[in-house]
């Protein structure tokens, strides 16, 4: 599951508002109690954006590493928030501290997953110029998940902005190949070509929608569903 560091930032627009994660936290809970099998992958756009650092004169690469730093913050804002609830957790990282993290090993990754826990994946793919997107979509091919979730503030993929747009059309079933062809600005290409490649369907839906992640679990009607037809 890829969460939007946004969405972490509630009303207040930056940083982390402690109810918002409080409340993902319960959602992810209810999942694992079903018997799922959950990994996260968490963005820092509420905390740093690496495009943005790049544009206002940054070097990229720079620029980049401080996003993926965010993307710990956040990960272990998660962390906390799930082991207060009883959920066990582990926190692991493409760029090494283990102070306060696991490495990213991928089997043991998959091992955590097998014993009930939620792996939270911080800092990427530990490389400049790569989108969390693109690691969500890495991390779900690696682990042989089922499903991609991008849980989002929209509540679907849309022909255009609804926020520009109000007469936008949204999709509750889309292709790979509509959304690289219309540009669909939902995932970078990246991401949706690897899991094209992959045949791993991806559900986009409204993330702070209490009970939405465990609906999407269900296979009930929500968001946008993206596979190969």
């Amino acid at each position: 599951m890829k969460l939007s560091g946004e969405v972490l930032a509630g009303q207040q627009g930056y940083g982390i508002d402690p109810q918002v994660v409080e409340a993902l936290a319960r959602q992810i809970k209810e999942v694992t109690e079903l018997g799922v099998q959950v990994g996260v992958v968490v963005g820092g756009g509420n905390i740093w954006r690496g495009q943005i650092g790049s544009a206002q004169g940054m070097d990229r690469a720079t620029a980049d590493y401080m996003g993926m730093l965010a993307t710990v913050i956040n990960a272990l804002a998660l962390q906390d928030a799930l082991e207060k609830l009883g959920v066990e957790t582990r926190v692991q990282t493409a760029v090494e501290m283990r102070q306060v993290a696991e490495p990213f090993i991928r089997r043991r990754a998959i091992r955590h997953l097998e014993k009930g826990r939620v792996v939270i994946f911080g800092a990427g793919i530990g490389s400049p110029y790569f989108t969390t997107d693109t690691t969500a979509a890495l991390r779900a091919a690696e682990i042989e998940a089922e499903i991609m979730f991008k849980g989002t503030s929209a509540d679907g993929v849309y022909s255009e902005d609804p926020r520009q747009n109000p007469a936008a059309h949204r999709f509750s079933h889309i292709t790979y190949l509509d959304v690289l062809q219309q540009g669909l600005r939902v995932l970078d290409s990246t991401a949706v070509s690897l899991c094209m490649e992959n045949r791993i369907p991806i559900l986009v839906f409204q993330l702070l929608q209490p009970g939405n992640i465990r609906r999407a679990v269900m296979g009930e009607p929500i968001g946008t569903l993206i596979t190969v037809d």
